[in-house]
């Protein structure tokens, strides 16, 4: 029987499989995609928009005030204030890849 329970996958993890797939070293592999992530939060943190072709869209939105509930006492209204967020997009191919993988059962990329 298979099990439905999903991995979580960590930076780690991802750099020591782009480094055995590519044949480059770790440290390499781990600047890159540290600066990379570093790049994506800055320019994230300047309000601009980051458009990955096929892969999707990160941009900030802001969201509205809301009035949230506490479940052990939902007769007291919480005040959610007004916030930034990261809104991210999926594009086609990655939208397509997911789908086919949930309908096939299949988890590979």
């Amino acid at each position: 029987m298979a099990s439905n329970k999903k991995k979580t996958i960590t930076k780690k993890n991802l750099i020591n499989s782009i480094s055995q797939e590519k044949g480059i070293h770790p440290n390499d592999v781990r600047s890159v995609i540290q600066a990379f992530l570093d790049k994506m939060t800055e320019r994230l943190a300047d309000g601009d928009r980051l458009e990955f072709r096929d892969f999707g869209v990160f941009e900030v939105v802001q969201r509205r005030q809301k009035i949230g509930r506490n479940p052990k006492n939902a007769s007291v209204p919480i005040v959610i204030p007004a916030r930034r967020a990261v809104k991210f997009t999926p594009g086609k191919k990655m939208k397509h890849v997911i789908e086919n993988d949930v309908e096939t059962g299949s988890t590979d990329l």
